[in-house]
């Protein structure tokens, strides 16, 4: 079996810099700590650091929606033939 995906260290991953490292000074002026803010940092770096719109999300989607929509038309326009009914509605 493969190895898989390499993962990052989590030593790696920096507060500083992100909204995290505002949490982290709040809670050093109360005396308290987050030991795994560290953790929750890697939602801050790389791709993850882009938000997503609703632009990115649409145009995601009208991609694929709008193929499969031509196949499918296709499909039924090849398979079910017109009915000939002599001009009738």
């Amino acid at each position: 079996m493969g190895t898989g995906p390499e993962l990052a260290d989590t030593r790696s991953w920096k507060v500083e810099g992100t909204p995290l490292e505002l949490v982290q000074e709040r809670l050093r002026r109360r005396g308290l700590s987050d030991p795994w803010a560290r953790n929750e940092a890697w939602r801050f770096n790389g791709g993850f650091r882009k938000p997503i719109t609703f632009t990115n999300v649409f145009s995601r989607g009208i991609k694929w929606g709008f193929a499969a929509f031509v196949v499918a038309l296709g499909v039924e326009y090849a398979l079910v033939s017109p009915k000939k009914n002599g001009g009738h509605h």
